[in-house]
């Protein structure tokens, strides 16, 4: 071992025998130690922080050590394995049973997995481990040490052990009259309301900010809260897929959904049937984010999914989203057009939403009128003028088209087209002088066509009325910090894709690493097929109209599929041929 003792003078010299730095930026990293004060206890801090903020950036690539890579280097330097700190792999639950929060705070360590037999703690100091033998006797456990960021340490010590206690004292029955949290829900809330939050209150407030916070952290786009018979289970979506976040018992569950039905401006006394809310909050980094709230009554309680918006996605360029320049330049040329009808499909989830928004903000000048009519309204855009859809009082889509129609519009963007009426309203519409945007649910972009015929437009009408057609799917991208290069088996990638031009030279496959958190996978992109409605295609448009007929007819014309759209993507190195098999459908 090359370090004896925690302290920033020894970990200089340690750094210098591994050529991390040179003698020179050793001298002046102390002499800025010592003269800040940490050593002296003015300014505390770890050493290993201490010496994070002083590191020179690397003479040709013009790269800093971070605090991370510091202190993975230093977990190596003293024989133990590094551990990263990720909130949702930890069960929080569990591992503030082990110990007190004081005695954790006291010695600087963390408990971050407990098992039968053994806990594992991740320490500040590896160095001094005089009390390791009496909490193996204290806990009848034998226990494993780790290393870890100090910073993290610090942080999830406060954190994981005020989200026990809120939870715990969430529970507590209430002595005065012996009735719990579940009970009293609608009182408490009403207390909210008129800001008398009491003791007891608090502690659901603060579950909800966590819930939030790290929903926000983790890149979520959706929280999940679902009551279960013994425990309630909270998840969130992370780049389309769904992961468990934590397990609170069944009536804090049912608190916190109060909470932000209230926040929300909910009915928090209707249980019995589905209902919709909004709100907004604030990310730590202060930046506004949108949330969209559905209830639903299931058979251990009521279910909440809160969809998170985030209203930057309406400033990305339409290459950020993936499209290509091809699919790019029919989109605007598309666009441009003054009446007509662009339809939008896929499955919910696969970016339909993003990708009108972020046209409507494009097309959105002063000189343009832009009114949508949406149920519900994903975000909300000052640049438009959003309708509501109430079926209560009828206000359907149809029935707000009908009355867009009067409001001088010149641009409609209907969030879906699901029945006759509506469809009827959307030629109307185009056919009177209006651009229409809308999307429908289908598999591809030629199923579109047959859609409509299927609702009952006449074939005539669609031909007429049509510009085209764009269907997509979203799939992940694979890390660039982890990503590693790799060969894809030729007669897979020849099934996979009819396409000679397109060779894998650049393919890639998942690794896993601290930024992707050891999924592989960090954020995700489009994958785009348009369908332009050509001279050709109209006239495959008739009554009957045969499905393959209209996309053999689509790729004589120059149709890219999805599936082509995410070969493109693979032979890139952005994404793989799994995740492109699992979000497109197989056409012939």
């Amino acid at each position: 071992m090359s370090i004896d003792r925690l302290n920033h003078k020894a970990i200089l010299k340690a750094m210098f025998k591994g050529q991390l730095i040179s003698v020179a930026e050793a001298k002046r990293i102390d002499s800025n130690i010592v003269e800040s004060g940490v050593e002296s206890g003015h300014l505390p801090a770890h050493p290993l922080v201490a010496i994070a903020r002083n590191l020179p950036e690397h003479q040709t690539t013009g790269d800093k050590m971070t605090l991370e890579t510091l202190c993975e280097w230093f977990a190596n330097e003293v024989g133990l394995d590094y551990f990263h700190i990720d909130p949702l792999a930890i069960d929080i639950a569990a591992v503030t049973k082990v110990v007190a929060s004081q005695f954790s705070k006291n010695h600087g360590f963390l408990a971050v997995k407990v098992t039968p037999d053994t806990v594992t703690l991740a320490v500040k100091d590896p160095l001094n481990l005089a009390w390791k033998d009496n909490l193996e006797s204290l806990l009848r456990k034998s226990i494993d040490v780790v290393f870890a960021n100090p910073n993290e340490i610090d942080r999830y010590v406060n954190e994981f052990y005020t989200l026990a206690k809120s939870i715990s004292r969430s529970t507590i029955t209430d002595e005065r009259t012996g009735a719990s949290l579940q009970q009293n829900l609608e009182q408490l809330v009403d207390l909210g309301r008129r800001g008398q939050l009491d003791a007891e209150d608090h502690h659901i407030v603060q579950l909800v900010d966590w819930l939030l916070q790290y929903a926000f952290e983790q890149r979520a786009s959706d929280i999940h809260l679902e009551p279960r018979k013994e425990m309630g289970e909270i998840r969130f979506r992370i780049d389309g897929i769904l992961h468990h976040a934590y397990q609170v018992p069944p009536n804090v569950l049912l608190a916190i959904v109060g909470r932000l039905k209230t926040l929300a401006r909910m009915d928090i006394s209707e249980k019995r049937r589905p209902l919709d809310g909004r709100l907004k909050t604030r990310t730590p980094d202060n930046k506004e984010i949108e949330l969209r709230l559905s209830t639903v009554p299931t058979a251990m309680g009521e279910k909440m999914v809160m969809r998170i918006f985030d209203p930057e996605v309406l400033q990305r360029s339409f290459n950020q989203l993936g499209l290509n320049d091809r699919e790019l330049d029919i989109w605007n040329r598309l666009t441009t057009h003054t009446n007509g009808i662009i339809l939008v499909t896929g499955p919910t989830g696969s970016g339909k939403t993003t990708t009108l928004y972020s046209t409507l903000k494009n097309l959105a000048t002063s000189e343009v009128n832009v009114c949508t009519i949406e149920d519900p309204i994903e975000m909300v855009e000052p640049s438009f003028n959003q309708i509501q859809v109430h079926s209560a009082i009828d206000l359907t889509f149809a029935a707000g088209v009908k009355s867009l129609l009067r409001q001088d519009p010149d641009i409609i963007m209907i969030g879906e087209i699901r029945d006759l009426q509506t469809a009827e309203m959307a030629i109307q519409a185009s056919l009177t002088g209006h651009l229409v945007l809308s999307t429908i649910h289908t598999n591809d972009s030629p199923s579109a066509i047959t859609r409509m015929q299927e609702l009952g437009v006449p074939a005539y009408l669609i031909s007429a009325t049509v510009l085209g057609v764009l269907a997509q799917r979203l799939v992940r991208t694979l890390c660039p910090h982890c990503k590693s290069p790799t060969e894809v088996d030729k007669t897979l990638w020849s099934d996979f894709i009819q396409d000679a031009d397109i060779q894998p030279h650049s393919a890639c496959k998942p690794v896993g690493c601290i930024e992707c958190r050891q999924t592989g996978f960090l954020g995700r992109v489009g994958l785009y097929e348009m369908l332009e409605m050509t001279n050709a295609i109209k006239s495959k448009v008739k009554p009957g109209s045969d499905l393959q007929d209209l996309r053999t007819q689509a790729r004589s014309d120059g149709l890219l599929t999805l599936r082509h759209s995410g070969a493109k993507k693979v032979a890139d190195g952005l994404t793989t041929m799994e995740e492109v098999l699992r979000v497109t459908p197989f056409v012939v």
